[in-house]
């Protein structure tokens, strides 16, 4: 059938206005709240705990200051027990680490943190330094106890995988099986270990949900392309089921960017994340289901020796400049 010219230029226009439109409707960040329940087994351990989940921050020039505040202030608005924030805190470098220290500092509840690549990029030591000094207590391959409203909650942190930094013997070490223990980690795949270690619920971050999540784009560019288990949302089982150790996993779409600073798609937009412990799953709506994972793959051992070999080029970069100004 013959199709005018003219016909066909005008559909593309319209297609290229509508994307346009979307494309400007995203400009300015929306931060949504997504709620979930904890484990099952969560419910025999605790009354009730409001943790949120933050993620990929990137404080620096791409995410505007005030995008961090407003990050903060929904999720002070939340009212948590407790907050935690799965890595990559800057950008591209230290020059916004007052900025840092200002965002973490108007939390109204205490925080926890773990490092992500672009923290270790920047220099891991100045970012942690910064955020302790904030008042941030960062579990790198580490875990501690904290007592909330009378209730212990024990959380273990990974430090970044992505870079070669994570050690997940040594950041379990000594842990107790008792007690009602969340994990923290950059990378999401680390759970899988993790769940091996009776640790039920772990929080991650580092995909920005792909930042486009239009026609499932995030999944064919993460999953299918980078080789990602888990791209964003809750995967896994919060159930204990059967004698082999089962978990979820949740990846934060995060707040900030670190290269385009819009997002597309209602699951890329920027988030926190409120998880009920002490709730069992189905007693509320939640935004989603647990999915399935993806395929995945493993980085080669080429390509992480390529990923830990940057880390100390950039502090080597670092260095000499340092010595010339």
């Amino acid at each position: 059938m013959f199709v005018p010219a003219e016909s066909v230029m005008d559909a593309v226009q319209k297609s290229l206005d509508r994307l346009r439109s979307a494309t400007k409707s995203q400009a300015k960040p929306r931060i949504v709240v997504r709620q979930f329940a904890g484990p099952a087994a969560f419910k025999e351990q605790l009354s009730h705990l409001r943790v949120v989940h933050l993620t990929d921050q990137h404080v620096g020039r791409i995410t505007p200051l005030k995008t961090q505040l407003d990050a903060v202030a929904r999720a002070n608005e939340q009212k948590p027990d407790l907050v935690v924030i799965t890595g990559d805190f800057v950008c591209h470098s230290q020059a916004y680490l007052d900025q840092l220290a200002q965002v973490v500092k108007a939390f109204d509840a205490p925080v926890m943190g773990v490092l992500g690549n672009h923290d270790h990029w920047s220099g891991a030591k100045e970012v942690c330094q910064t955020l302790t000094g904030a008042g941030v207590e960062m579990l790198n391959n580490a875990h501690t106890v904290i007592h909330l409203r009378g209730q212990a909650l024990q959380v273990v942190g990974l430090d970044d995988a992505y870079t070669g930094h994570a050690n997940r013997q040594k950041a379990t070490k000594g842990l107790r099986p008792d007690l009602p223990t969340i994990g923290l980690s950059h990378i999401a795949e680390q759970a899988n270990g993790l769940w091996a270690k009776g640790i039920p619920l772990v929080l991650s971050g580092h995909t920005h949900a792909g930042q486009i999540t239009l026609a499932g784009l995030h999944e064919i560019a993460l999953g299918k392309m980078v080789g990602h288990q888990y791209v964003h949302g809750l995967y896994g089982s919060r159930k204990s089921v059967g004698p082999r150790p089962a978990g979820a996993v949740y990846v934060g779409a995060g707040i900030g960017a670190s290269v385009m600073p819009f997002r597309l798609g209602e699951r890329a937009q920027s988030e926190i994340t409120v998880f009920e412990l002490g709730h069992a799953p189905a007693v509320f709506h939640e935004h989603h289901d647990e999915q399935q994972p993806l395929l995945g793959r493993k980085p080669s051992a080429k390509i992480q020796a390529r990923r830990t070999a940057k880390v100390r080029r950039k502090q080597v970069k670092r260095e000499r400049q340092a010595k010339q100004g």
